[in-house]
């Protein structure tokens, strides 16, 4: 039997609690589960006591009998020190999307522009001078 350490979501509409539960993991999400492990609440603030709550020797003796953490579940195990931290990769995550990249180009060549036009007033002001000496001399 392929043991699950999960979520099963309980509370009203729009207000979620949920039990964290040792399942069977052909079972539903919100169905029949072995034993009930812990609670976590959303609602609270990350720095409250109250958020997670989990029987630690419970969790690691389903962990020992190899019942596999969802990702959540396993966050919640990394922060209280019972699994060691994994590495996670997700590199497209920070890369801008098409149309903000789009507008980092746009916004590049307008001062490219800019620069272009603020240098050339300049540089043709000294020829203008001296060509206006030569004609008054």
């Amino acid at each position: 039997m392929a043991m699950k350490i999960r979520l099963a979501r309980g509370g009203s509409k729009k207000r979620p609690f949920y039990r964290i539960v040792a399942a069977d993991s052909r079972m539903p999400r919100d169905g029949r589960f072995i034993e009930k492990l812990g609670t976590y609440n959303p609602q609270l603030p990350k720095d409250s006591e109250e958020r997670v709550k989990m029987d630690m020797e419970r969790v690691k003796y389903w962990l020992d009998q190899g019942a596999q953490p969802t990702d959540r579940i396993s966050r919640m195990l990394e922060a209280a020190g019972v699994l060691e931290k994994k590495e996670r990769s997700n590199p497209n995550k920070g890369e801008p999307g098409e149309k903000a990249k789009a507008r980092v180009e746009e916004k590049a060549e307008k001062a490219a522009a800019a620069a272009e036009a603020a240098a050339a007033p300049a540089e043709e002001a000294p020829a203008e001078e001296a060509a206006a000496e030569e004609t008054a001399e």
